[in-house]
């Protein structure tokens, strides 16, 4: 039973299901969150890590320009293609086991890429590596939800929320600072070796501390929807292919045929998912997901505030480095306040008064929408912004995380345990979808911007950033609407 306040929901404060342990596991909550949610960020660091580093791994592999994007694409998509079922592999075989495996396929990956001599090689090795983070990702917040409960879990979820949101900026600071450092000459590839100690830890310490919890009857009988699956699979494939491909391509045929037939598919695999369902069989995700009080709008939001974020780095990025003549490192820690603050926030705003609780979505998405719109206006005409770009960076980091860590731990705080693996796959694929129409839409709207100005340099540059905030900031206003019409129900 939950209780719910003007601050949102509660936790729900439902025990967990049953748990055993081998001789000489470690029991303690805190070191298991410590585990999976360094596991979380190294898996969201690698998504855009390789961003600044692409100008020298494609110098010294001789890569195309298709190679270099498929290098950086390919983690995504494999990544955004098999977190569903990573989500239900955890509950056929158990969260620990399946999110152990993935940590080492991962590492694995990690290691072979560092290795890799050639494009082919490199780009075969980041799929596997999206593969890996794709397994494992998902066993996070089913551990959270299944080993933690009451005003525990909100807070391990705040820690999750906070892990998440600053992930894809410490990606681009942590990129840029080893590609500077060229440690030992050997360039870009501790971009991808800097994993290889972690998971090996992370493997060590793992085997300890998490709980061996052996799946339940429920999750058993579920079994696993491989129709479904195909489906989804299929269709998340072809909507992302494009997104990550299509503006470099120029938006050829292919690309718009490609996300026609993801809406087809998308369309079938909800088609045939409801039928199962009155059929009394097993879905992929359970009908009480999609139902739960404001999934909907959760799902929403994270479309949005996700979008907003990377497309927010991926544009500045592009700004910083081909109009302003920014260096790897330089560009990389440009990002450090944004990623700093909204740490901060997304770990301390369950401290803030309560009364403050209950707007602190619409607010955090007004905020971002102020700030991503005076991230433009104070690098317009191709200056560095001087200080009121890091209040403008500040505001930002304060508005995307009070957009996204309330929204993801009111979603999940009274899931049900049992279907903790189906809340946490389809909030995970929705956050790395955004993610990927961010950079898509935001990305072309820019370049296609930059384009029609003819010259490229720091003022046409910084004239096409301000269209971009522009269009970032009515995507952020629009996360704004939805959690006033939401507090208004």
């Amino acid at each position: 039973m939950t209780t719910t306040t003007p601050a949102g929901p509660g936790p729900a404060a439902d025990s967990s299901p049953a748990t055993s342990r081998a001789p000489g596991t470690d029991n303690r909550p805190g070191r298991l969150l410590a585990v999976v949610l360094t596991a979380q960020f190294m898996a969201l660091l690698d998504v855009f890590i390789v961003n600044v580093a692409v100008p020298t791994i494609g110098s010294e592999l001789h890569a195309t320009g298709a190679g270099m994007q498929l290098v950086v694409a390919g983690y995504s998509i494999a990544y955004a293609v098999l977190l569903i079922t990573g989500a239900r592999l955890g509950d056929l075989l158990g969260h620990r086991r399946v999110h152990l495996a993935g940590l080492a396929l991962f590492t694995a990956a990690s290691l072979a890429c560092g290795l890799a001599r050639g494009t082919g090689e490199l780009i075969a090795f980041r799929l596997v590596q999206g593969a890996g983070a794709a397994v494992m990702i998902p066993q996070v917040l089913s551990l959270i939800q299944r080993h933690f409960t009451g005003e525990a879990r909100a807070r391990a979820l705040g820690a999750y929320s906070a892990v998440v949101a600053t992930g894809a900026a410490a990606g681009q600071v942590l990129g840029g600072v080893l590609v500077s450092a060229d440690l030992f000459g050997t360039g870009w590839r501790p971009v991808f070796l800097v994993n290889v100690p972690v998971g090996l830890v992370l493997l060590a310490v793992g085997h300890r501390v998490l709980p061996r919890d052996v799946p339940g009857a429920v999750e058993r009988s579920r079994g696993l929807d491989l129709p479904g699956l195909v489906l989804l699979g299929a269709a998340v494939s072809l909507l992302t292919v494009p997104l990550v491909l299509g503006q470099e391509e120029g938006w050829p045929l292919w690309s718009w045929l490609s996300l026609g037939a993801a809406a087809i598919l998308f369309t079938l695999f909800c088609l045939y998912e409801s039928r199962l369902a009155r059929r009394g069989g097993a879905p992929l995700i359970s009908p009480r997901v999609l139902r739960h009080p404001g999934m909907g709008l959760a799902v929403f939001r994270l479309l949005a505030v996700m979008a907003v974020n990377a497309g927010f780095l991926f544009t500045l990025t592009l700004h910083v480095q081909g109009g302003l003549g920014y260096s790897a490192l330089r560009a990389g820690l440009t990002f450090a306040p944004t990623a700093v603050v909204f740490g901060l926030v997304g770990l301390t705003w369950r401290d803030w008064p309560a009364a403050l609780r209950g707007v602190l979505i619409p607010v955090g998405f007004a905020i971002a929408a102020v700030s991503v719109a005076g991230v433009g206006a104070v690098l317009k005409g191709g200056g560095d912004g001087g200080f009121w770009l890091y209040v403008a960076f500040a505001g930002m980091g304060t508005g995307l995380a009070l957009g996204f860590s309330p929204t993801l731990t009111r979603a999940l705080a009274t899931v049900r345990p049992e279907d903790a693996a189906d809340a946490s796959g389809l909030l995970a694929t929705v956050a790395q979808l955004g993610q990927l129409i961010g950079v898509a839409a935001f990305g072309t709207l820019f370049l296609n911007r930059l384009e029609s100005l003819g010259a490229p340099g720091a003022y046409t540059s910084a004239d096409a950033l301000l269209m971009c905030t522009y269009a970032l900031a009515a995507t952020a206003t629009s996360g704004a609407v939805s959690g006033l019409v939401r507090r208004r129900r």
